[in-house]
C-alpha cells in the first residue's frame, strides 16, 4: 500500500488540476458555446492536456538533471522550500491571469496557452514529492528491466528516473484530461455557465494552500 498512494495522489492532483477552471475546462466551454456545437469543446481538450502535460514534463526533467548533482540533504529541503515559497506567492500575489488568447484558438495556441497557464500556476512542482516517492521503486524496475546480473550504474539510475517520470507524467495528464472532459461537457451540456454566478470555489487560494501543505510534508516525511 505504501507503493500505491503517491500514484493515487497522483491521480487525485491530476482530478483537481482538471477541476479548476484555469486549467482549461472554461475555455473549452466557452468554445462550445462559441460554435454552437458539442464537437468544438472535445477539440479543446487535447491540446489543454498537452500543454498541461508539457508544463509539468518541463518541471520533472529539470528535477531529474538536478537530482545528480545536488545531494539528497540538500535537495528535500529545497524542494520544499521551492513549494512553500511559491504557494506564499500565489497566496500573496492572487488570481491575477495575464494570459489572453483569441476565441479562434487553433491546437497550437491553445497547447502554449495551457502550457503557460499550467507553469503560472506551479502545476509540476506539486508532482515533485510524489516523485520522490515513486524514484525508488522506478529504479528497481528499470533494474529488473536491464537483465540478469545488471548493477545500479548511474546509467541505470538514469533510466529509473526517465521511467517514473514518463509514468508520472501520463498519469497525471490521463486524470486531468479525464476529469476535464465530464466538467466541461457536463456543463456544456446540462448545468451551463450560470453555475459560477451561483457558486464559486477559490481554486488560486486552494492551490496555494496545497502547495504549502506539500513543502511541509516533504520536510515532515523526508
Amino acid at each position: 500500500m505504501n507503493d500505491l498512494w503517491p500514484w493515487l495522489a497522483l491521480v487525485g492532483l491530476g482530478a483537481f488540476h482538471g477541476a479548476n477552471p484555469a486549467s482549461g475546462w472554461l475555455f473549452a466551454v466557452a468554445l462550445g458555446l462559441q460554435e454552437g456545437r458539442r464537437g468544438a469543446v472535445l477539440s479543446a481538450l487535447p491540446p489543454i492536456a498537452l500543454g498541461h502535460a508539457l508544463s509539468v514534463l518541463a518541471v520533472v526533467l529539470g528535477f531529474g538533471v538536478t537530482q545528480f548533482f545536488v545531494a539528497p540533504k540538500v535537495l528535500t529541503p529545497g524542494l520544499a522550500a521551492v513549494l512553500i515559497g511559491f504557494g506564499a506567492y500565489r497566496l500573496m500575489r492572487g488570481p491575477r491571469h495575464r494570459v489572453r488568447a483569441g476565441m479562434r484558438a487553433g491546437f497550437a495556441e491553445l497547447t502554449l496557452w495551457s502550457f503557460l497557464m499550467a507553469t503560472a500556476h506551479g502545476a509540476g512542482l506539486m508532482i515533485l514529492p510524489l516523485l520522490l516517492g515513486i524514484l525508488a521503486p522506478a529504479s528497481m524496475l528499470a533494474l529488473s528491466l536491464c537483465g540478469p546480473g545488471a548493477e545500479m550504474t548511474g546509467s541505470v539510475a538514469a533510466f529509473g528516473t526517465a521511467l517514473a517520470g514518463a509514468m508520472v507524467v501520463l498519469v497525471h495528464m490521463a486524470a486531468m484530461l479525464a476529469v476535464v472532459a465530464v466538467v466541461a461537457l457536463l456543463v456544456f451540456s446540462t448545468v451551463g455557465l450560470g453555475i459560477l454566478r451561483r457558486g464559486w470555489i477559490n481554486f488560486d487560494r486552494l492551490w496555494a494552500g496545497t502547495l504549502i501543505g506539500g513543502g511541509l510534508a516533504v520536510l515532515l516525511i523526508r
